[in-house]
């Protein structure tokens, strides 16, 4: 398999693209699927759908991720990891690897990652100002917890707190597209969001197998690097196991429709990344495979999920 080519200045040589590519934009589709299955619970509760504030608070979600992905090879660029990253995937692991190569100085990125987040905190104010002031809470939550992710003094990865975070993120940009519909809080957008968030958080696991060893050697101490990689790759499973019977239990419970089990359509994905990770975990540059399936399971999770709540709608 041809691993894709690292950006060069060359490959970029609109500035425009160049920094538009700094942000990782295929990851941050991932937020994507979290924000419709936002709008989806909001849909499937009956709440007035407004497709301009709809619109807006994706975008909004949009440059938060951008603006944390950025920061985050900034962050790792000063502690190291991603230079001597020798086992990274790319384009999965390792980083954007535009520092690295040159495309982008470390001021450069610096500043990228601060102007995506300025731009989120004007637009988070406008959509409050639309929706109701307690979406502040969601907002701060969501980008502290971006910013702290790599960030000194609290590196919240480099302290086991990692998958946490990308739960909780990913979770609050599904709560928060909710919010912005329904104006207010509810619990359906964390019942539905979770299954999705835990199965994201399971793309950050696997991807730190190919990066252990420059992680540990930087004292980013996340789960993957304090524990053997024996033990370590059982952590997906865990994760796995854990979403699939969230979503079970909501369907069971009656708190999902009956419908929403289309999500299950995204299983024997998980089980064959599940699969080549407890295979090839102790030689994480055959993980290629496995880190697609993941991404696979997660899209199509989220997005047969959200079809579920949309098409359900007045048959609870």
């Amino acid at each position: 398999m041809t691993q894709p080519m690292e950006p060069t200045i060359a490959t970029f040589p609109n500035p425009l693209a160049r920094y538009f590519a700094a942000t990782r934009p295929a990851f941050i589709t991932a937020s994507l699927m979290a924000s419709l299955i936002g709008l989806a619970i909001a849909w499937y509760d009956g709440i007035p759908f407004e497709p301009i504030l709809a619109l807006v608070t994706v975008l909004f979600a949009l440059c938060a991720h951008a603006g944390i992905n950025v920061l985050n090879d900034y962050y790792d660029a000063l502690n190291g990891t991603d230079a001597q990253n020798t086992e990274r995937i790319f384009p999965f692991t390792g980083g954007s690897r535009f520092i690295q190569n040159g495309v982008l100085t470390l001021a450069q990125t610096r500043n990228l990652g601060l102007a995506l987040m300025a731009s989120v905190a004007v637009v988070g104010l406008w959509l409050m100002s639309c929706s109701a002031p307690q979406l502040l809470y969601i907002g701060i939550a969501g980008l502290f917890i971006g910013w702290a992710y790599s960030a000194p003094p609290f590196r919240l990865n480099s302290r086991g707190w990692g998958e946490l975070c990308v739960a909780a993120g990913i979770l609050s940009i599904t709560v928060g597209t909710d919010f912005v519909q329904r104006k207010g809080f509810d619990v359906s957008p964390f019942i539905a969001g979770l299954s999705y968030a835990l199965l994201a958080t399971n793309l950050l696991y696997i991807n730190q197998f190919p990066d252990r060893s420059a992680d540990t050697a930087a004292g980013k101490l996340h789960w993957v690097a304090r524990l053997d990689v024996q033990r370590a790759r059982w952590g997906y499973v865990l994760i796995l196991a854990m979403a699939y019977t969230w979503l079970l239990l909501c369907v069971v419970l009656g708190w999902l429709p009956l419908l929403a089990l289309l999500a299950l359509f995204s299983y024997p994905l998980s089980v064959k990344a599940a699969r080549l990770l407890l295979l090839h975990a102790v030689q994480p540059q055959r993980l290629g495979e496995a880190i697609k399936s993941t991404i696979a399971a997660m899209m199509v999770h989220g997005a047969l999920l959200s079809l579920a709540l949309i098409l359900s709608k007045g048959n609870t």
